[in-house]
């Protein structure tokens, strides 16, 4: 898979409604908003399955071989065993970081050692554009167009 350096897919543009049970049946299983769970893909991927990253991340919550190997994911191309395997992290990772939408998502990005080397967001432009764009895109499929932003909280 080719890649630009902003992590853009180059090519195609996939559709989410295809991996749409999917993501409603992972939101229901670990109670993580199903429009996070699209952000994140679009974000990822653009929705691509086979798409890997230049760092080795795969699929379409481009998860790299030691957090699909972390949640028993067999193939990190199978679009099921990849969400279910990203929403596993990603429900960690907001159980680790107490809901907090923004940190949660720079460690999903950047790892749980750049969070907390850094104390926060590290200061990777990366980073911090891939936590403005899952952001933009989850304000966008909640219906909120860029307004204000509300922290997801997991519940129980």
């Amino acid at each position: 898979m080719i890649r630009e350096g902003g992590g853009r897919v180059l090519g195609t543009t996939y559709s989410g409604a295809a991996y749409e049970e999917l993501i409603r049946s992972a939101s229901e299983r670990h109670l993580i908003d199903a429009d996070l769970i699209r952000a994140v893909i679009k974000v990822e991927s653009d929705f691509n399955s086979s798409a890997r990253s230049h760092k080795g991340a795969m699929g379409l919550m481009q998860l790299m071989p030691e957090t699909a190997r972390l949640h028993n994911v067999v193939d990190a191309y199978d679009p099921s065993g990849n969400i279910e395997g990203g929403v596993q992290h990603l429900k960690l990772l907001l159980g680790l970081y107490q809901g907090d939408l923004e940190l949660s998502l720079a460690a999903y990005n950047a790892g749980v050692k750049a969070v907390e080397k850094y104390g926060g967001i590290p200061p990777f432009a990366e980073t911090r554009d891939y936590v403005r764009r899952v952001i933009r895109y989850y304000d966008s499929y909640r219906g909120n167009g860029g307004g204000l932003r509300v922290i997801h909280q997991l519940q129980r």
